[in-house]
Protein backbone atom coordinates (compact mmCIF):
# COMPACT_ATOMS: atom_id res chain seq x y z
CA UNK A 1 0.00 0.00 0.00
CA UNK A 2 1.71 3.12 -1.38
CA UNK A 3 0.80 6.55 -0.27
CA UNK A 4 1.06 8.74 -3.62
CA UNK A 5 0.18 12.25 -4.05
CA UNK A 6 -0.54 13.15 -1.02
CA UNK A 7 -0.82 16.59 0.82
CA UNK A 8 1.19 16.05 4.56
CA UNK A 9 2.00 18.64 6.90
CA UNK A 10 3.84 18.32 9.84
CA UNK A 11 3.74 20.07 12.75
CA UNK A 12 6.25 19.92 15.60
CA UNK A 13 7.34 20.94 18.96
CA UNK A 14 11.30 20.26 18.18
CA UNK A 15 13.05 19.59 14.72
CA UNK A 16 16.56 18.92 13.82
CA UNK A 17 18.92 19.73 13.44
CA UNK A 18 17.30 23.21 14.70
CA UNK A 19 16.81 21.45 18.01
CA UNK A 20 17.53 18.13 19.84
CA UNK A 21 15.39 17.80 22.59
CA UNK A 22 13.26 16.34 23.09
CA UNK A 23 15.31 13.80 21.20
CA UNK A 24 12.84 11.05 19.75
CA UNK A 25 10.48 13.60 18.70
CA UNK A 26 13.25 15.88 16.80
CA UNK A 27 14.72 13.05 15.03
CA UNK A 28 11.03 11.46 14.21
CA UNK A 29 10.18 15.31 12.80
CA UNK A 30 13.04 15.30 10.73
CA UNK A 31 13.03 11.88 9.31
CA UNK A 32 9.70 11.64 8.42
CA UNK A 33 8.56 14.48 6.31
CA UNK A 34 11.53 13.89 4.25
CA UNK A 35 10.64 10.34 4.30
CA UNK A 36 7.33 11.13 2.91
CA UNK A 37 8.19 13.76 0.43
CA UNK A 38 10.77 11.23 -1.20
CA UNK A 39 8.44 8.88 -1.64
CA UNK A 40 6.23 10.78 -4.13
CA UNK A 41 4.02 13.02 -1.62
CA UNK A 42 3.80 16.85 -0.77
CA UNK A 43 4.52 18.28 2.58
CA UNK A 44 4.66 21.51 4.68
CA UNK A 45 7.04 21.29 7.93
CA UNK A 46 6.34 23.69 10.90
CA UNK A 47 7.89 24.63 14.20
CA UNK A 48 8.19 27.60 16.93
CA UNK A 49 11.22 29.73 17.02
CA UNK A 50 12.20 29.33 19.47
CA UNK A 51 14.75 31.77 21.01
CA UNK A 52 17.77 28.65 21.32
CA UNK A 53 18.03 28.24 17.21
CA UNK A 54 20.70 30.04 15.85
CA UNK A 55 19.40 31.73 13.14
CA UNK A 56 22.69 32.91 11.64
CA UNK A 57 23.72 29.16 11.25
CA UNK A 58 20.92 27.83 10.38
CA UNK A 59 20.36 30.57 7.64
CA UNK A 60 16.55 31.31 8.60
CA UNK A 61 15.44 34.58 6.66
CA UNK A 62 11.96 35.91 7.25
CA UNK A 63 9.15 35.06 4.46
CA UNK A 64 7.34 38.83 4.42
CA UNK A 65 4.45 37.53 2.21
CA UNK A 66 3.12 35.46 4.96
CA UNK A 67 4.13 37.63 7.52
CA UNK A 68 2.16 40.59 9.30
CA UNK A 69 -0.54 38.86 10.39
CA UNK A 70 -1.99 39.74 14.28
CA UNK A 71 -3.64 36.73 16.10
CA UNK A 72 -5.44 38.01 19.56
CA UNK A 73 -4.09 35.62 22.14
CA UNK A 74 -5.51 36.12 25.95
CA UNK A 75 -7.18 39.29 24.90
CA UNK A 76 -4.08 40.78 23.42
CA UNK A 77 -2.80 41.36 20.21
CA UNK A 78 0.50 39.49 18.74
CA UNK A 79 2.65 39.80 15.92
CA UNK A 80 2.94 36.77 13.49
CA UNK A 81 6.27 35.91 11.96
CA UNK A 82 7.14 33.63 9.59
CA UNK A 83 10.39 32.03 9.01
CA UNK A 84 12.15 29.79 6.61
CA UNK A 85 15.19 27.48 6.65
CA UNK A 86 16.64 24.72 4.20
CA UNK A 87 17.28 21.31 6.12
CA UNK A 88 20.79 20.42 4.80
CA UNK A 89 20.91 17.40 2.80
CA UNK A 90 17.45 17.18 1.82
CA UNK A 91 15.18 18.83 -0.26
CA UNK A 92 12.86 19.96 2.65
CA UNK A 93 12.22 23.30 4.06
CA UNK A 94 10.96 23.60 7.71
CA UNK A 95 9.05 27.06 8.40
CA UNK A 96 9.25 28.60 12.10
CA UNK A 97 6.26 30.46 14.25
CA UNK A 98 8.14 33.42 15.33
CA UNK A 99 6.70 36.22 17.71
CA UNK A 100 8.88 38.50 20.10
CA UNK A 101 7.03 38.13 22.86
CA UNK A 102 7.06 34.55 23.09
CA UNK A 103 10.16 33.39 21.54
CA UNK A 104 12.35 35.38 21.75
CA UNK A 105 13.76 34.23 24.94
CA UNK A 106 17.08 32.48 24.67
CA UNK A 107 15.26 28.70 25.95
CA UNK A 108 12.23 26.63 24.62
CA UNK A 109 9.50 25.37 26.88
CA UNK A 110 11.76 25.60 29.70
CA UNK A 111 14.20 28.20 31.80
CA UNK A 112 17.82 27.48 32.17
CA UNK A 113 17.41 26.37 35.67
CA UNK A 114 14.54 23.55 34.29
CA UNK A 115 11.81 25.89 35.65
CA UNK A 116 8.43 24.98 33.42
CA UNK A 117 7.72 28.51 31.11
CA UNK A 118 4.40 30.04 32.92
CA UNK A 119 2.85 31.31 29.81
CA UNK A 120 3.76 27.97 27.56
CA UNK A 121 0.04 27.33 26.88
CA UNK A 122 -0.08 30.92 25.20
CA UNK A 123 3.00 29.92 23.44
CA UNK A 124 1.31 26.73 21.81
CA UNK A 125 -2.04 28.53 21.28
CA UNK A 126 0.11 30.77 18.87
CA UNK A 127 1.96 28.35 17.52
CA UNK A 128 -0.75 26.19 16.30
CA UNK A 129 -3.22 29.00 15.04
CA UNK A 130 -0.07 30.36 13.60
CA UNK A 131 0.54 27.56 11.44
CA UNK A 132 -3.16 26.92 10.35
CA UNK A 133 -3.78 30.73 9.70
CA UNK A 134 -0.22 31.05 7.85
CA UNK A 135 -1.10 27.22 5.94
CA UNK A 136 -4.40 28.90 5.07
CA UNK A 137 -2.67 31.68 3.98
CA UNK A 138 -0.42 29.76 1.49
CA UNK A 139 -3.55 27.94 -0.32
CA UNK A 140 -2.19 24.68 0.49
CA UNK A 141 -4.44 22.02 1.20
CA UNK A 142 -3.75 19.52 3.77
CA UNK A 143 -4.50 16.24 3.19
CA UNK A 144 -3.25 15.24 6.70
CA UNK A 145 -2.14 17.23 9.49
CA UNK A 146 0.30 15.11 11.58
CA UNK A 147 0.84 16.83 15.36
CA UNK A 148 3.92 15.89 17.54
CA UNK A 149 3.87 16.92 20.88
CA UNK A 150 1.68 18.48 23.49
CA UNK A 151 2.55 21.88 22.36
CA UNK A 152 0.85 21.06 19.00
CA UNK A 153 -2.51 20.06 20.95
CA UNK A 154 -4.34 23.41 20.23
CA UNK A 155 -3.95 22.19 16.46
CA UNK A 156 -7.09 19.90 16.36
CA UNK A 157 -8.75 22.05 18.96
CA UNK A 158 -8.78 25.00 16.41
CA UNK A 159 -9.33 22.67 13.37
CA UNK A 160 -12.41 20.86 14.83
CA UNK A 161 -13.79 24.40 16.16
CA UNK A 162 -12.79 27.63 15.34
CA UNK A 163 -12.02 26.52 11.61
CA UNK A 164 -14.91 23.83 11.83
CA UNK A 165 -16.64 25.81 8.30
CA UNK A 166 -13.73 26.85 6.65
CA UNK A 167 -13.53 24.37 3.71
CA UNK A 168 -9.59 24.60 3.86
CA UNK A 169 -9.85 21.85 6.65
CA UNK A 170 -12.91 20.15 5.65
CA UNK A 171 -11.57 16.90 4.33
CA UNK A 172 -8.11 16.94 6.61
CA UNK A 173 -7.75 14.08 8.55
CA UNK A 174 -5.86 14.68 12.11
CA UNK A 175 -2.83 12.48 13.37
CA UNK A 176 -1.50 13.32 16.90
CA UNK A 177 2.20 11.66 17.96
CA UNK A 178 1.92 11.07 21.44
CA UNK A 179 5.33 10.92 23.12
CA UNK A 180 7.01 10.17 26.40
CA UNK A 181 7.13 13.76 27.86
CA UNK A 182 6.76 14.63 31.44
CA UNK A 183 3.95 16.42 32.80
CA UNK A 184 4.01 19.98 33.34
CA UNK A 185 1.27 22.07 35.21
CA UNK A 186 0.01 24.85 33.16
CA UNK A 187 -1.60 28.63 33.66
CA UNK A 188 -4.89 27.53 35.49
CA UNK A 189 -6.54 30.19 33.86
CA UNK A 190 -6.04 28.49 30.28
CA UNK A 191 -9.74 27.38 30.39
CA UNK A 192 -10.64 31.29 30.81
CA UNK A 193 -8.64 31.94 27.63
CA UNK A 194 -10.23 29.74 25.73
CA UNK A 195 -13.81 30.05 26.17
CA UNK A 196 -12.70 33.66 25.63
CA UNK A 197 -11.17 32.90 22.33
CA UNK A 198 -14.84 31.51 21.79
CA UNK A 199 -14.62 27.39 22.83
CA UNK A 200 -17.19 26.38 23.93
CA UNK A 201 -16.97 25.25 27.84
CA UNK A 202 -17.95 22.07 27.36
CA UNK A 203 -15.10 21.34 24.36
CA UNK A 204 -12.28 22.51 27.03
CA UNK A 205 -14.06 20.90 30.05
CA UNK A 206 -10.77 18.65 30.61
CA UNK A 207 -8.64 21.76 31.23
CA UNK A 208 -9.51 22.67 34.47
CA UNK A 209 -6.64 22.12 35.97
CA UNK A 210 -4.34 21.79 33.28
CA UNK A 211 -1.47 20.04 32.58
CA UNK A 212 0.92 18.74 29.18
CA UNK A 213 -0.91 15.56 29.87
CA UNK A 214 -4.04 16.80 29.77
CA UNK A 215 -3.29 18.42 26.23
CA UNK A 216 -2.06 15.50 25.41
CA UNK A 217 -5.74 14.21 26.07
CA UNK A 218 -7.44 16.60 24.37
CA UNK A 219 -5.65 15.70 21.12
CA UNK A 220 -5.93 12.55 21.58
CA UNK A 221 -10.03 13.00 22.13
CA UNK A 222 -10.16 15.76 18.95
CA UNK A 223 -7.89 13.68 16.01
CA UNK A 224 -9.12 10.69 13.46
CA UNK A 225 -5.96 8.80 14.56
CA UNK A 226 -3.39 8.35 17.36
CA UNK A 227 0.53 7.34 16.72
CA UNK A 228 2.48 5.38 19.85
CA UNK A 229 5.62 7.72 19.57
CA UNK A 230 7.17 6.02 22.16
CA UNK A 231 8.04 2.43 23.47
CA UNK A 232 6.10 3.45 27.13
CA UNK A 233 3.74 6.39 28.93
CA UNK A 234 3.27 7.24 32.01
CA UNK A 235 -0.20 5.66 33.31
CA UNK A 236 -2.17 8.37 32.51
CA UNK A 237 -1.97 8.64 28.88
CA UNK A 238 -0.95 4.81 28.68
CA UNK A 239 -5.13 4.75 29.73
CA UNK A 240 -5.88 7.94 27.31
CA UNK A 241 -3.98 6.09 24.24
CA UNK A 242 -5.53 2.83 25.29
CA UNK A 243 -9.25 4.31 25.30
CA UNK A 244 -9.20 6.29 21.68
CA UNK A 245 -11.71 4.74 20.03
CA UNK A 246 -10.20 5.48 16.49
CA UNK A 247 -6.89 3.87 14.34
CA UNK A 248 -3.61 3.66 17.07
CA UNK A 249 -0.43 2.99 15.17
CA UNK A 250 1.97 0.95 17.27
CA UNK A 251 5.33 2.05 18.32
CA UNK A 252 7.90 1.46 15.40
CA UNK A 253 11.44 1.51 15.29
CA UNK A 254 13.67 3.86 13.36
CA UNK A 255 14.17 2.11 10.33
CA UNK A 256 10.43 0.97 9.20
CA UNK A 257 9.27 4.69 10.52
CA UNK A 258 8.53 6.09 7.17
CA UNK A 259 6.92 2.72 5.73
CA UNK A 260 5.00 2.28 8.87
CA UNK A 261 4.00 5.76 9.10
CA UNK A 262 3.10 6.09 5.05
CA UNK A 263 0.62 3.04 5.61
CA UNK A 264 -1.28 4.02 8.39
CA UNK A 265 -2.05 7.41 6.40
CA UNK A 266 -3.11 5.55 3.53
CA UNK A 267 -5.26 3.26 5.71
CA UNK A 268 -6.71 6.50 7.43
CA UNK A 269 -7.36 8.16 3.84
CA UNK A 270 -9.27 5.18 2.53
CA UNK A 271 -11.14 4.91 5.39
CA UNK A 272 -12.35 8.84 4.66
CA UNK A 273 -13.55 7.31 1.15
CA UNK A 274 -16.14 4.98 2.22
Amino acid sequence: MSLKNAKVLTISQSIQPFMDGPEEMAKVARQLPQGILESGNEIRVFMPKFGCINERRHQLHEVIRLSGMNLIINDTDHALLIKVASVPSARMQVYFIDNDEYFKRKADTHKADGTFYPDNDERALFFGRGVLETVRKLGWVPDIIHCHGWMTAFVPLYVRHHFADDPHFENTKLVFSVYDQKAEALDKDLMKKLVQEGFEKDVVKGLNKPTTDDLYKMGIGLSDAVVRASSKFSKGLETAVKGADKPVMAYTGEDDQVSAHAEFYQSILEEALV
